[in-house]
C-alpha cells in the first residue's frame, strides 16, 4: 500500500526560559493508505506536539516528515498551509464550527481556498459530504440548532470535503456522551472500510480496540506500535448500549 505519512527521527524542542523541553525525542513511523491508527499517551507524552507536526501546524526541530511523498520540513508557512488544506482533514474535540453559519457553509470552508472549485461545485461537494455522514436533512441547520453528535458529524463532513490524504482526529469523541461517541466511532469505522486513512489521537484506551493499529507515546518516545488483529465493531458495541431515556 502507498505510504501516506513517514516520520524519520522527528525531534521537537521548546525553550521555556532557560530550560529546553524535549517534547519529541526521535519519533519514527510510517502510515500507509487505508490504515486506522490510534495514537495514545497521557498528557505530557508529546502527543499534542506530534499531532501539530502531523497536521503541518508546527515544524520539527530536526528529522524529516513526508506527507503523501512531500517533504514538509523545508516548506515555508504558506506552502505548509496549502499542503495542510489539500492533504489533511481535521476533526477536533471542540468541533471548531462557525456558530452563525449553516452546516453546508461550514463544510464548504476548506474549498474556499482551492481555486479549482467554483461556488456551485463547492456546494455540491459539501452536500455530498453531509449526506455521507448522515446529515442530508440538516443542510441549513446552524450549530446552535444541532446536538454535539450532529456538530461532530458536520466537522467530519468538513474534513472529508477536500478528499484529503489523511483524516486527523484530535480527541474527536472527547466531548460526547458514550452513545454519541460510539455513533461517531461507527462513522470512523465506515470511513476506514471505504479505504480512508485515519489518525485518531486520544487518551482513551478503549478507542484503540476499534482501530487497526495503535501507537503508544510516552515522554516523547514511542513505547509500543502494535497491529490490532481483533478489531471490535463499534456498531455492535452501540447496539448493546441502553437507549437514551429522554
Amino acid at each position: 500500500m502507498k505510504e501516506i505519512i513517514r516520520l524519520d527521527n522527528i525531534k521537537r524542542d521548546f525553550h521555556v526560559g532557560d530550560e529546553t523541553v524535549h517534547a519529541l525525542r526521535g519519533v519514527s513511523f510510517t502510515i500507509r493508505e487505508g490504515e486506522f491508527v490510534t495514537i495514545m499517551g497521557t498528557s505530557g507524552s508529546g502527543k499534542s506536539t506530534l499531532l501539530n507536526t502531523l497536521g503541518c501546524l508546527d515544524t520539527p526541530t530536526s528529522g524529516e516528515y513526508y506527507l503523501d511523498g512531500v517533504s514538509v520540513r523545508t516548506m515555508n508557512k504558506n506552502q505548509r498551509a496549502t499542503l495542510r488544506n489539500r492533504k489533511i482533514g481535521f476533526v477536533f474535540q471542540s468541533y471548531n464550527l462557525l456558530a452563525k453559519t449553516t452546516a453546508v457553509e461550514n463544510v464548504e470552508l476548506p474549498l474556499m481556498y482551492n481555486p479549482a472549485f467554483k461556488a456551485t461545485r463547492r456546494r455540491e461537494k459539501a452536500v455530498d459530504a453531509l449526506k455521507a455522514v448522515g446529515l442530508g436533512d440538516r443542510l441549513t441547520h446552524k450549530s446552535n440548532q444541532m446536538s454535539g453528535g450532529q456538530m461532530q458529524r458536520v466537522a467530519i463532513a468538513r474534513a472529508l470535503v477536500n478528499d484529503p490524504a489523511v483524516i486527523l482526529a484530535d480527541e474527536a469523541t472527547g466531548n460526547l456522551d458514550t452513545r454519541t461517541a460510539f455513533e461517531i466511532l461507527v462513522l470512523f469505522q465506515r470511513l476506514h472500510a471505504e479505504g480512508r486513512t485515519i489518525i485518531f489521537v486520544t487518551h482513551n484506551p478503549e478507542i484503540a480496540q476499534y482501530s487497526s493499529r495503535n501507537i503508544m507515546l510516552r515522554d516523547g518516545h514511542i513505547t509500543a506500535d502494535t497491529t490490532n488483529t481483533n478489531i471490535l465493531s463499534a456498531a455492535e458495541a452501540l447496539a448493546r448500549l441502553p437507549k437514551n431515556e429522554d
